[in-house]
């Protein structure tokens, strides 16, 4: 594993639960659209990579697709297995996942590429496990982020907290642009054919504690910026951030934060 790789095992331990009350429902947004791009439909064998708390397992199921499931954490196992019960959920971990060349007919990873150390090899392997004709989808946050995604981090950085010493970032040689472009580009080097790629915007709507929450828990790279000074810098985070919340109050009290996904996909 590379140290982006380690630093991602240490953010993710143990954090299942938060994830799902929080930032799961803000990925469960781009679900239809990347199951749609690869092609699943009844009888379809996918397998969702990066599983979480299931939701794309759970959409996947309901379309009649022949679901099986993987993730690093073992508690996003464990909840994936809770909410799709009888799908085979197992742990593993890009760039190397437990399954036989050409296994599947499609495959997905949602905001997976976001954590991986490799993407490059990691999408090889997605192809590996494909059969020749099958599809892959996979979605990533688009940088520059979103002025919705980035709110949490502005109030840390007006806050005075910085990035702690430990949390790594993906090595130069195996990064790539979070653009449609450098995305697709990523896919045609992997070797696959067929590339799409293009931006997805939409308005995550949340009352402010909601969103607030899953950082606060430790949840994400944010999460470790926002904790990496203890309770105090917490809570200086936290008045910052109320503040910044006016910003995207709608008028019915929650917040309309703008998020930009990149989606991707290509054939085999």
């Amino acid at each position: 594993m590379t140290a982006f790789d380690v630093s991602e095992r240490r953010i993710w331990d143990g954090r299942a639960e938060s994830y799902a009350r929080t930032f799961a429902h803000l990925c469960a947004h781009t679900v239809p659209v990347l199951l749609d791009a690869a092609s699943t439909g009844a009888g379809t064998r996918l397998l969702d990579v990066g599983c979480g708390s299931g939701s794309v397992t759970v959409a996947a199921v309901g379309r009649g697709a022949v679901v099986r499931a993987v993730d690093a954490e073992p508690g996003m196992v464990a909840a994936t297995r809770r909410a799709a019960p009888g799908v085979e959920v197992r742990t593993g971990s890009l760039p190397q996942l437990p399954y036989p060349d050409g296994e599947f007919d499609a495959v997905v990873a949602n905001f997976v590429l976001n954590h991986v150390g490799r993407p490059l090899d990691s999408l090889v392997e997605l192809r590996r496990i494909t059969r020749p004709g099958g599809r892959i989808a996979v979605t990533i946050w688009q940088v520059p982020n979103a002025p919705g995604q980035a709110l949490i981090g502005r109030a840390a950085e007006a806050a005075g907290l910085t990035r702690p010493d430990w949390l790594a970032t993906v090595d130069e040689e195996h990064n790539f642009p979070r653009t449609p472009d450098g995305l697709g580009a990523l896919l045609t080097a992997a070797g696959l054919g067929d590339v799409r790629s293009e931006s997805l915007s939409w308005d995550h709507r949340a009352e402010a504690d909601d969103w607030w929450a899953g950082p606060a828990s430790g949840v994400a790279a944010t999460g470790q910026l926002l904790n990496g000074r203890g309770p105090e810098g917490v809570a200086a985070a936290k008045r910052e951030y109320d503040v910044m919340c006016k910003e995207f109050a709608a008028e019915d009290g929650l917040l309309a934060l703008p998020h930009v996904a990149v989606l991707a996909h290509g054939r085999v």
